[in-house]
């Protein structure tokens, strides 16, 4: 990942520089915002690396495990850098699972147990987003004949759950871009021929500094939007209209 390798004393000064610079420009409503941001980024790093760590270790894996990483400590998970942007990108990572696909116990191939082991994350991230939208939608239809949610405090925890949403499902489509060092090119490497699986591991750090630079100029951003977008909007939809069918 970007960033290993430096000084991370450097990396945090910068970091906690930029988060200052930015909170002094923020106005009140974007405060708000980014406080509600915080836990949503939170719980969606630390779910997606422990996901990736449980389904190397239901494998057959204890790296993770061994490495402290099977735990819902977000101490253990969060990369400054990954979180930053995520925090005020809406894109970023957590600390990689390190595992050893030699350990895997599965009848399985080395290749689909690894994939399983990526494909866990996005999937952990699609499942909160699912959780959360559930819950906003029943506090809208539902709320009501609560007090507590008519209140300011049910309208500041709808809008935490659409952030939540919006956080889990970007994390989620972002990971699965088939390119290194994202967990897409885990999962889709392994499907391919072995002689694709072999020039892809020749040309892995090529492959690296070409995400960089999609990353950078925004052009993977201009794709992944709209896909985070829609698949936004057809989970409320589906989500809806099951509530409403059994209301």
């Amino acid at each position: 990942m970007f960033g290993y390798g430096a000084d991370r004393r450097v990396i945090n000064t910068v970091f906690a520089i930029l988060i200052i610079w930015s909170l002094l420009s923020m106005s009140s409503a974007q405060k708000l915002n980014l406080l509600l941001t915080l836990p949503a980024v939170i719980i969606a790093i630390t779910f997606h690396e422990f996901a990736h760590a449980n389904a190397a270790v239901k494998l057959g894996d204890t790296t993770p495990k061994n490495q402290g990483r099977l735990t819902l400590n977000p101490l253990s998970h969060i990369d400054p850098f990954g979180f930053f942007l995520l925090l005020f990108a809406n894109i970023g990572w957590g600390r990689p699972v390190q595992v050893n696909p030699s350990n895997y116990t599965s009848n399985k191939s080395r290749g689909f147990c690894d994939s399983m082991v990526a494909l866990a994350g996005p999937l952990m991230n699609f499942t909160i987003a699912l959780v959360a939208c559930v819950a906003y939608l029943l506090i809208y239809y539902l709320g009501g004949s609560v007090a507590v949610f008519s209140t300011t405090v049910g309208t500041i925890l709808g809008y935490f759950l659409q952030i939540l949403v919006a956080i889990n499902i970007g994390l989620g489509v972002f990971n699965l871009i088939p390119l290194p060092p994202l967990d897409g090119e885990k999962i889709f490497r392994n499907l391919l021929p072995t002689k694709a699986q072999r020039w892809l591991q020749d040309n892995y750090a090529t492959l690296s500094t070409v995400f960089m630079i999609l990353w950078i100029f925004g052009v993977l951003e201009i794709i992944v939007s709209p896909i985070i977008s829609a698949l936004s909007n057809v989970m409320f939809f589906i989500v809806e209209k099951v509530i409403l069918f059994f209301i």
